[in-house]
């Protein structure tokens, strides 16, 4: 299998604080105080036949987890909606990926960061399912993770910020390390919460059961599914999940930019088979997404 090319080294255009600049250009010292203390907040998008989904929610919570993070974007969201959609023209992309970031830079290096400059970037690449579809279609393993989800007392669980995905990394190298694609995580207390890049749901005699986002974030994905099964007449229940409940379960699947919605085959010992509501959701999400090319076949 060849070796994939590294995101440092390829043709393109990233945006990077105000202008388009080759991709391989796009750089930032080594004493960035984003580096060093997590401080960056970021989204992810994608685009279907040239249109990213729910932009301006994205571009408005990247806006939001900066302010979870003590710092404000210096555009708004209608400046940054029209970069990400300049980047992905700029790059002649279609189905794609996009990566907005937003990061205190090196002009103040300590904890203390007050007269550190706010940067924005965004980049965008060709990108295809976050899962092998025909493992997709047949469902995913999950093992359970370690590490856990902190208490909002603790950290701002509300930003989507870097410094919180370290665990993530961690929980996901160890269940790649022993043969699953990803792993569930509970939370401080114990209560089933997510994954370890896509939030998660369960279905039991008919109706869909996912975990109250109280110290996790609320995906976008998350929700646009929650409305989608709601059209279709589910019942859908928002609730504290115990890990013991997870045998009570028929069906299990994932939300998120990158995962969409995947169906889930096994958490450790437990069995799911996709069928009936995880099909019509994906089936529902895809049609949603990809109205461009819907039409055009």
């Amino acid at each position: 299998m060849p070796e994939p090319t590294p995101f440092h080294d390829r043709d393109g255009f990233i945006w990077l604080d105000g202008e388009l600049v080759p991709w391989r250009d796009a750089k930032i010292h080594v004493l960035t105080h984003a580096l060093h203390y997590g401080s960056a907040v970021f989204e992810g998008e994608r685009a279907y036949a040239g249109e990213i989904f729910k932009l301006s929610e994205h571009s408005q919570r990247l806006i939001d987890s900066a302010k979870g993070l003590d710092f404000e974007v210096p555009y708004t969201v209608e400046q940054i909606d029209k970069i990400c959609r300049d980047v992905v023209a700029a790059n002649n992309l279609s189905d794609c990926y996009i990566r907005p970031l937003a990061w205190r830079g090196s002009e103040q290096i300590g904890v203390s960061a007050q007269a550190t400059k706010i940067h924005l970037s965004v980049a965008a690449w060709e990108w295809g399912s976050y899962f092998p579809m025909e493992q997709r279609l047949k469902g995913i393993r999950l093992t359970m993770a370690k590490y856990r989800r902190p208490d909002p007392a603790t950290a701002p669980s509300k930003s989507k910020a870097a410094g919180l995905y370290m665990i993530c990394t961690i929980e996901k190298h160890r269940a790649e390390r022993a043969g699953y694609a990803d792993a569930l995580m509970l939370d401080w207390r114990g209560r089933v919460a997510e994954c370890t890049g896509a939030n998660i749901f369960f279905v039991k005699d008919g109706v869909i059961h996912t975990p109250d986002p109280d110290c996790f974030l609320d995906g976008i994905t998350r929700r646009t599914v929650i409305d989608l099964a709601k059209k279709r007449g589910y019942e859908v229940i928002q609730r504290a999940i115990m890990p013991e409940e997870l045998s009570d379960f028929s069906e299990a699947f994932l939300t998120g930019t990158a995962a969409e919605v995947t169906p889930i085959s096994e958490i450790g010992e437990h069995r799911f088979k996709p069928a009936e509501i995880c099909e019509t959701l994906l089936n529902d999400y895809m049609a949603l997404v990809q109205p461009a090319r819907k039409a055009a076949e």
